[in-house]
């Protein structure tokens, strides 16, 4: 592995960080650091001094105009121009991507600055042509369900399962499949999020088998995965497991910039100028030059240190665990064990989910009481809170989130013990009447939420987090439906993506608009 280069300033190395000598922050000896050509040259661009006479405007010189404006532009380098020239003679991104793709042991790989939305969009206009049939899991973010929109695809809807036990997601059947792969043969590919949102994963391997026999692509949305493949006691990441592309979030639980993400695809079942084109449809001409350094500082740090790292993670999540199950008897803490039973890598144990029923206690009220205490959490419903533990973690911030978060249960009204249910999210059953695209672009009008029962949606709906659409263009509003989203929405949870939050409206395809007549083969 090659030696770092030396920097401007002469420095060979970095100091350590908060954790100290084997903490989080801590670095090990340069001569062990793998290479990290858009990092060094970041790192190098920010301490050089000089005028770019290029975008972005501020130029790294905000600090003279303005010096609370300079804490949020004065690092931000483009890449062209910043951090290679404007004609990228350095080749600077090009190394890094081989880099990533040499770790992921796939034939193509590319940064986006676009998060993984940009990247599950990407795969979208990438594997077929308008019309086109693909085998989705219901279960999708939004960014993946809008790149159907846009590519003009038709998806075949997967349902998610759910545990009895836990309430929680399980994924993907493999009998599901097989019955979706039977009744549409001539799919252009199968799309999976793995893992779902709250850690836990389909029996993947035996997925891809499956869609691979049937001669189709299985592409991964693991935005919520970027850590797997790091660690033993983790799931393999998707590539791993056969698929043929992944998208990954680098920033959701790898110490990346916001909105970096990653695609990564294996080109047996790809054409790679459409690939390439379809990367390029929707991604800025503008890269920010710090999110792209991210990503390879991130990945260069997690193939140095992955294992040590999540070690961290791991045992910190489990100490959390324990800790809390002492001070809130009854609490449940879901982790790899409560899924021991669907077979190996189902669950991300680094996930640490907090299910608040058997105590009577709203997740609403007990995020309300921990922002008092300066600590925010990625979801809080009123069954389940979601803090995201990381390798930025340590002792101490998990000692304030356990700490923070009993007080908060002990100052909310608590009601009688409720079971373990699933949330809408993952129950979702659309009746579909129309391709989400027709629906989509159709000629359409708002109408009070009542007048909307029985009507096509032309907009998308969805609890935020997680982001699953539990109502998309070309589905039918549906009385159970929108009472649901109403009573998750007077219980505190965002309503997103909707043009009206308050649902006192909908916009529904307008009456009389006639479905597009089938696409000719």
């Amino acid at each position: 592995m090659a030696a770092m280069p030396v920097d401007p300033a002469g420095e060979s190395g970095e100091p350590e960080g908060r954790g100290g000598p084997g903490g989080p922050g801590a670095t090990r000896p340069a001569t062990t650091r793998r290479e990290r050509p858009l990092l060094d040259a970041y790192v190098a661009g920010v301490k050089r001094r000089g005028v770019a006479f290029t975008v972005p405007g501020h130029k790294g010189l905000v600090g003279a105009l303005d010096d609370r404006l300079a804490i949020a532009v004065d690092a931000d380098r483009p890449l062209y121009g910043g951090v290679d020239t404007v004609k990228l003679r350095d080749g600077l991104l090009a190394q890094a991507e081989r880099l990533a793709a040499k770790h992921y042991e796939a034939d193509w790989c590319r940064f986006s600055t676009g998060g993984s939305t940009h990247a599950n969009q990407t795969l979208c206009l990438a594997i077929g042509r308008p019309g086109d049939e693909v085998i989705v899991n219901r279960s999708l973010h939004r960014s993946l369900l809008l790149g159907l929109v846009l590519a003009g695809l038709s998806p075949r809807w997967l349902p998610t399962g759910v545990d009895a036990g836990s309430g929680m997601p399980i994924g993907t059947a493999v009998a599901d499949l097989e019955r979706a792969l039977e009744a549409s043969p001539g799919a252009r590919a199968v799309f999976l999020t793995e893992p779902g949102y709250l850690g836990t994963l389909s029996d993947l391997p035996r997925l891809v088998e499956v869609a691979h026999a049937a001669g189709v692509p299985v592409l991964v949305d693991q935005a919520w995965g970027a850590h797997f493949g790091y660690h033993p006691e983790l799931p393999p990441h998707a590539l791993a497991c056969g698929a043929d592309a992944l998208v990954t979030s680098i920033h959701k639980l790898l110490p990346g910039h916001s909105q970096a993400s990653l695609l990564a695809a294996r080109l047996e079942r790809f054409d790679l100028g459409r690939l390439e084109r379809a990367f390029e449809a929707t991604h800025t001409t503008s890269p920010a030059g710090s999110i792209l350094a991210s990503i390879d500082g991130a990945l260069a740090l997690m193939e140095e240190r992955g294992e040590e790292l999540l070690t961290r993670v791991l045992d910190l999540v489990r100490s959390a665990r324990h800790e809390l199950s002492e001070a809130l008897p009854g609490i449940a803490l879901p982790d790899a064990a409560t899924f021991a039973a669907l077979g190996r890598d189902r669950f991300d144990d680094t996930r640490f989910v907090v299910r608040l029923g058997p105590l009577g206690a709203d997740g609403n009220e007990v995020e309300r009481a921990m922002l008092e205490d300066h600590i925010s959490l990625e979801l809080a419903d009123r069954d389940t809170l979601l803090p995201i533990v990381t390798v930025a973690d340590d002792e101490a911030s998990l000692s304030n989130l356990v700490r923070s978060l009993v007080r908060a249960v002990g100052a909310t009204e608590r009601g009688a013990p409720r079971p373990l249910v699933s949330a809408m999210s993952w129950r979702v059953d659309p009746v579909t009447a129309m391709n989400p695209a027709e629906a989509f672009y159709a000629h359409h009008e708002r109408v009070p939420a009542e007048q909307a029962v029985g009507r096509v949606a032309a907009e998308l709906v969805a609890p935020y987090p997680p982001g699953i659409p539990v109502l998309a263009p070309g589905e039918l509003v549906t009385r159970e439906l929108l009472d649901e989203l109403r009573s998750v929405a007077a219980e505190g949870t965002r309503i997103a993506y909707a043009a009206d939050p308050t649902l006192d409206t909908l916009e529904v395809v307008a009456e009389g608009h006639v479905a597009a007549a089938p696409r000719p083969d």
